[in-house]
C-alpha cells in the first residue's frame, strides 16, 4: 500500500531518509496530479531545509527520469556523439545559445533540453520565446528531426520527457527553493539522462548572480552532479564559473538573442562570455572524443566561430523550429524592442569595484522580463544593454547600463535599482575574479 503524500512530506520534514519506493510514489503523484501543488511546494521546502542523502538524490533523479519517455539515438543515423551542456543559471547567461551551434559545427549533435527562468536568473527558453514562431515545445519526432538536420535543437522538456520535473521546477521557481542542491541535481540530470546523451558538461555558476552564491556550495553541487551523472553511466565534467557580475553585455530575453547573434557573426564577442563558452565547448568536444585534448578543442571552437559555421547552424536550427529564416541576417526586423530607453549614470564617476548581480537580475524581473509567480507572462523586449562590470570606468558618457522599459516611470525605477547594485571607487579594481574558477570531473587535480 502506498504511503500518503502528506506522510512522506512529514517524514522528509523530520529528517528521515526516504526509500526508493517512497520517492517513486511521490514522483508518480507529481505526474498524475494526486500530489497537490501545496504538497509539491511543501516537499520542495522540506528538501531545502533537510537536504537529501546521495542515495535519495540518485533515487529522485532516477524516478524523475523514468517518469516519462527516454530517447535512444542509436538508430537515428547520427555520425557523431550526442552531447549537451547545462548551466545552473545566472544573469545574462546565454552560453547555451552559442555553445550548441558551435559544438554542432564541430561534429557533435546537441539535443538540448533547457528551462525557463528561476528567480532572478534568466531562462534559455524565455530568450528563445522572443523569436517569432520558434517552437520551444515540439513533439519528439520534430525535435529529433531538427537535431539530425541542424545538428542541434534547443527546446523545453516535452510532455513526455521527464514530466515530473516540469511541475516541480515551476514550484521551485516561486517558493524560494530554487537553490536546493538535491533538487537542482535531480532536475538537471533527469532531463539529461532522458535525452540519451553520450556526454555532458555542466556550468555551475558561483557568485551573487547565481543560485548557489558561495564557492564551497557550488563545489558541492558540482560534485553532486558529476557523481550522480557518472553513476548513471554518463561522462560528465563540471566547470565552476563566475557569476559575480553579468555575463556578457545584455540582460533580457530579446536583447540577449541580439547579443548571441552578434557573437556568432563576429560583430561583438565580450571577453568573459567568450572565455566561458570556449572552456565549456572545449570540455564537451574532448568528452565526446571530437578533439584529442583541450588545445585541439579550443582551436576547433575558434574555427567554427571564425568560419561562420556556428552562425549557420544557429540559423538552420531557428528556421527548422519555425523561426524566421533571416533572423541572423536581420535580427532587428524580428526581435521585439521596448519603447523607452534610458542611460543609467552612476552616482559618482569612477571604476566599478563590485556588482550585486542578483539585484541586476531582480531589476529585470521587476521590468517584466522574468516571473514572480509561475503563471506570470514575460515581456521579451525589456531589459538592460551595455552593462558594465568590475574594472570598467563609468561616468559622463560612460553609463553603467541602458534600461529598456515600457514606460519612463519603469525606466527611472530600474535605473535607481541599478545604481544601488553597483559600487564605484576612484582607483582601478585590481582583484577581478577570472571567468572560469575550477574544474570537477575526470582528471580533476
Amino acid at each position: 500500500m502506498k504511503t500518503p503524500p502528506a506522510e512522506l512530506i512529514r517524514r522528509k520534514r523530520d529528517g528521515v531518509a526516504l526509500g526508493d519506493d517512497e520517492i517513486a510514489d511521490l514522483v508518480g503523484g507529481i505526474v498524475d496530479g494526486s500530489v497537490s501543488d501545496g504538497q509539491v511546494a511543501a516537499f520542495a521546502m522540506a528538501v531545502y531545509f533537510r537536504g537529501m542523502t546521495r542515495g535519495e538524490c540518485v533515487s529522485l533523479t532516477s524516478a524523475m527520469t523514468r517518469s516519462g519517455a527516454t530517447l535512444d539515438w542509436r538508430g537515428a543515423g547520427l555520425d557523431g556523439p550526442v552531447l549537451d551542456k547545462h548551466s545552473t543559471g545566472g544573469v545574462g547567461d546565454k552560453v547555451s545559445l552559442i555553445l550548441a551551434p558551435t559544438v554542432a559545427a564541430c561534429g557533435g549533435f546537441v539535443p538540448m533540453i533547457s528551462g525557463r527562468g528561476l528567480g532572478h536568473t534568466g531562462g534559455t527558453l524565455d530568450k528563445l520565446d522572443s523569436i517569432p514562431g520558434y517552437d520551444t515545445a515540439p513533439d519528439l519526432e520534430r525535435f529529433q528531426a531538427v537535431v539530425r538536420s541542424a545538428g542541434c535543437a534547443i527546446v523545453g522538456a516535452t510532455r513526455t520527457l521527464a514530466p515530473a520535473d516540469r511541475r516541480l521546477y515551476a514550484m521551485r521557481d516561486v517558493t524560494a527553493t530554487a537553490d536546493s542542491i538535491p533538487l537542482i541535481t535531480a532536475s538537471i540530470l533527469s532531463k539529461k539522462l532522458a535525452a540519451g546523451l553520450d556526454a555532458l558538461v555542466m556550468d555551475v555558476k558561483v557568485g551573487s548572480g547565481a543560485l548557489v552564491p558561495t564557492l564551497d556550495d557550488a563545489g558541492t553541487l558540482a560534485e553532486s552532479l558529476v557523481d550522480v551523472a557518472e553513476g548513471a553511466g554518463l561522462r560528465t565534467v563540471a566547470l565552476l564559473t563566475d557569476m559575480g557580475q553579468v555575463l556578457g553585455d545584455e540582460v533580457g530575453n530579446a536583447l540577449e538573442i541580439r547579443e548571441v547573434i552578434g557573437f556568432l557573426t563576429g560583430k561583438r564577442r565580450e571577453a568573459r562570455l567568450r572565455a566561458v563558452t570556449t572552456a565549456l565547448a572545449s570540455e564537451l568536444l574532448v568528452l565526446g572524443r571530437l578533439a584529442g585534448d583541450r588545445a585541439d578543442a579550443v582551436a576547433a571552437v575558434d574555427r567554427a566561430l571564425a568560419s561562420g559555421a556556428a552562425a549557420e547552424r544557429f540559423a538552420r536550427m531557428v528556421a527548422a523550429l519555425g523561426g524566421p529564416k533571416d533572423l541572423v541576417d536581420r535580427p532587428e526586423r524580428h526581435l521585439p524592442a521596448a519603447p523607452v530607453s534610458l542611460s543609467v549614470a552612476p552616482e559618482r564617476p569612477g571604476v566599478i569595484s563590485r556588482v550585486d548581480a542578483r539585484a541586476i537580475g531582480l531589476a529585470v524581473v521587476d521590468l517584466g522580463g522574468g516571473r514572480r509567480r509561475a503563471d506570470d507572462a514575460v515581456d521579451a523586449a525589456v531589459g538592460l544593454s551595455s552593462v558594465r562590470g568590475p574594472g570598467q570606468a563609468v561616468g559622463p558618457g560612460q553609463p553603467i547600463a541602458v534600461v529598456h522599459a515600457r514606460s519612463a516611470a519603469q525606466a527611472e525605477a530600474t535605473a535607481a535599482a541599478i545604481r544601488f547594485a553597483v559600487t564605484t571607487e576612484e582607483a582601478p579594481c585590481l582583484a577581478i575574479r577570472p571567468p572560469v574558477l575550477r574544474r570537477v570531473g575526470s582528471g580533476t587535480a
